[in-house]
């Protein structure tokens, strides 16, 4: 083994044995963002979490594909030892009820403004089911790769009233500069059978959300028997920013 090699192994076994919790009372919290956002739209959920004892991780969602996203996310499931809570916020509720499958250490998934398709099902279906999001006539044109797949982003100019209504414009604007694309593909990639049929699920949105309907997000709760399902009135997609104490709350629900 190369010296490098060597100080990489000491190095992730040293932050999978404390950011992990590997010897924690309390579950991991592993926290898995959607499109049009990054990690740093979890720090206010985290910074609560954190005072309050728990071990978390937030994942860098590639935002590629469902089962490219899952696939990485599972792995990282792995390499935590002990009980985790899986967090999904829009596109990563599809990613964590995926990723969840198999993994005997995942106590309860938390749905935060996220998507909770059933097998079989599309975000763009689901997204459509009800009438209410705006999202279509808010994204930017789309970015050619050289897969042939493209790349969607929201206008950076319709992002605040689109995405984060509710939060104040300066951030807004930083959230948009720093937004990450999704493909095409991962929005209508099909759902394989979804973790939330045999783990305790929990949901929070807000009723002012313009990426997916209220109404989309309350059938999708009833339908995968959410334990508590919480709506807090007038609160807009980006829900992990302008609500992170009762999107906390609620986690720590979960965890229990």
């Amino acid at each position: 083994m190369t010296k490098l090699t060597a100080t990489t192994v000491a190095l992730a076994a040293a932050l999978f044995s404390t950011g992990a919790g590997a010897q924690s009372e309390k579950p991991t919290i592993l926290l898995v963002h959607g499109a049009f956002a990054d990690s740093s739209s979890w720090s206010g959920v985290i910074n609560i979490l954190q005072k309050d004892g728990y071990p978390v991780v937030a994942s860098a969602n590639p935002l590629r594909s469902v089962s490219k996203d899952a696939a990485y996310v599972s792995s990282m499931i792995s390499s935590i030892d002990g009980p985790v809570v899986l967090v999904g916020h829009s596109y990563g509720g599809q990613v964590i009820s995926k990723a969840a499958v198999g993994h005997e250490n995942v106590k309860s998934l938390v749905f935060v403004a996220a998507f909770a398709p059933e097998k079989g099902e599309t975000i763009l279906e689901l997204s459509g089911k009800f009438p209410g999001s705006t999202l279509g006539e808010a994204l930017a044109a789309p970015v050619a790769l050289a897969d042939g797949n493209v790349d969607l982003y929201i206008a950076q100019q319709k992002f605040h009233g689109q995405f984060a209504q509710d939060v104040p414009a300066e951030l807004a604007a930083s959230m948009a500069a720093g937004q990450r694309p999704i493909t095409e593909a991962a929005l209508t990639e099909k759902a394989d059978e979804p973790a939330w049929k045999t783990l305790p699920s929990y949901f929070i949105y807000g009723d002012g959300d313009k990426n997916i309907p209220a109404a989309s997000l309350g059938f999708m709760a009833e339908r995968a028997g959410s334990k508590r399902t919480v709506v807090i009135a007038g609160a807009s997609h980006a829900i992990t920013v302008s609500q992170p104490e009762a999107v906390a709350e609620l986690i720590k629900d979960a965890a229990k």
